[in-house]
């Protein structure tokens, strides 16, 4: 028989400080992964040593003794800044303030800044080869100025930058009348959604700058949704790949469209299922759900091709969208039914002691309260399916019926010459759809990641 300890507070827990190995564990990794860090870098500077340097690259003698004195620097400044820090915050709350953990916060925040822009440089320089009418990813150095951002390529010249790549995006297209009188209400649907949002942030939300944010979205949704549906290949009259771009964009936002609608009834009513009621197979449907979510996608390609071509949907945007409506069920369903989950029963049995049927439920209780894991579902489907390659360039054939993917994969695959400069200008307006909707829709995409994690 065992008896519980004496003096214990209330709880039973009683709080012991961490050792001295486990104060110094996080410095320790640190000082590992950049002594691995250094390591490779120096056996990276070796093995260029005696080889031919590039004409494109610009050589900088003992460059990363520079890069590792500009730390150095900085660490030292952050140093004392750190120490004024420590002394000002001690004097103003009369509380011991640790300076090793102050000095601390502000090396994270200086290996951050350092992670953010090594992030982002690759995106700007996309941005301006889009800008950059020589059609080169190696145009940017500048070996003859003196400044050594331009002499190392960091920054373009920026007086030979246009809009010719862009231009060739759209040579050729013919836009009706109504077509323009929908893109321009579009328009001023989307300025009257982000003034309203930005009045709200800045001053005081009210009821009525909700409803103009939520009817300027309805507006917009409707405005660019007929233009997709009601947009024809006869509008692009351009000889080449590149001026029917724009096609591709209208041929992707209605695959994807389409293909998130389909995600959230599939996923929806078969993670109810799951999720409320008790049938035989349930727990093995489960299972094989998981199961055929380890294997990658291409492994049916030719599964999935032989299927479509069989049925007649080859090399149309039916036998595509139910390609990826059907891969997306598995994923989707565990998601729902993990949410469903976390609601509470007795919401749905007083609907149901009310005489609603199990369908009115459904309909009526479960889904009002799964908005936004409805908007989860449509972003995470339809952002997985713009993207999405080798599918698409096995099932479509014809510069009609490309994707995003597949037409930017046709300026990187010519014969003769590589088309950058046109495949950065098309890579930066394919992202504009991704970047509006993730940006406008964030909080529903981040809550809906983590909802169902926690029952409640």
């Amino acid at each position: 028989m065992t008896t519980a300890p004496q003096n214990l507070p209330p709880g039973g827990y009683v709080h012991r400080e961490p050792s001295a190995l486990r104060r110094a564990l996080p410095w320790i990794v640190t000082a590992a992964v950049l002594a691995l860090l250094g390591w490779l870098g120096y056996a990276l500077v070796d093995s260029l040593k005696d080889k031919q340097k590039s004409f494109s690259i610009y050589f900088v003698d003992r460059g990363w003794v520079r890069f590792l004195l500009f730390l150095l620097a900085a660490s030292g400044v952050l140093a004392l800044t750190s120490l004024v820090g420590q002394r000002i915050g001690m004097a103003r709350t009369g509380r011991r303030i640790s300076y090793l953990a102050v000095l601390g916060d502000q090396l994270t925040h200086l290996f951050l800044m350092l992670v953010v822009l090594t992030a982002i440089y690759p995106l700007f320089y996309v941005l301006i080869a889009a800008f950059d009418p020589r059609n080169s990813l190696f145009a940017f150095p500048d070996f003859g100025n003196p400044n050594i951002f331009y002499k190392t390529g960091l920054l373009p010249d920026l007086s030979k930058l246009n809009l010719e790549n862009f231009a060739k995006l759209f040579e050729g297209v013919t836009i009706p009348a109504w077509q323009l009188l929908l893109a321009v209400i579009g328009g001023a649907a989307l300025a009257a959604t982000l003034i309203s949002l930005i009045v709200s942030k800045v001053g005081r939300d009210t009821d009525t700058l909700a409803n103009v944010r939520s009817w300027g979205l309805r507006v917009l949704v409707a405005a660019l949704a007929l233009l997709v549906v009601f947009m024809t290949p006869a509008q692009f009259t351009g000889g080449s790949n590149e001026s029917k771009f724009l096609l591709s964009v209208r041929n992707t936002l209605f695959v994807s469209g389409l293909t998130g609608v389909l995600a959230i009834v599939l996923s929806t009513t078969a993670g109810y299922a799951m999720a409320r009621m008790r049938f035989p197979g349930r727990f093995q449907m489960l299972l094989f759900f998981i199961f055929i979510q380890m294997f990658p996608v291409f492994l049916a390609l030719v599964a999935v091709f032989k299927l479509l071509t069989d049925l007649g949907l080859g090399n149309t945007f039916t036998g595509l969208i139910l390609a990826y409506s059907g891969g997306a069920i598995a994923f989707n369903t565990w998601i729902f039914k993990g949410y469903v989950e976390s609601l509470p029963e007795s919401l749905e049995e007083a609907a149901m002691v009310d005489g609603a049927t199990r369908w009115q439920t459904f309909t009526r209780v479960v889904l009002p309260l799964s908005r936004g894991m409805l908007v989860f579902i449509f972003l995470n489907q339809f952002i997985g399916t713009y993207a999405e390659f080798i599918l698409a360039s096995i099932l479509m054939t014809g510069v009609e019926n490309w994707t995003v993917g597949v037409m930017l994969r046709s300026f990187t695959s010519g014969q003769f010459s590589t088309k950058w400069g046109v495949f950065a200008a098309a890579a930066t307006l394919g992202a504009l759809p991704i970047v509006g909707l993730f940006y406008g829709f964030q909080n529903f995409f981040v809550g809906g990641a983590v909802a169902g994690g926690v029952k409640e």
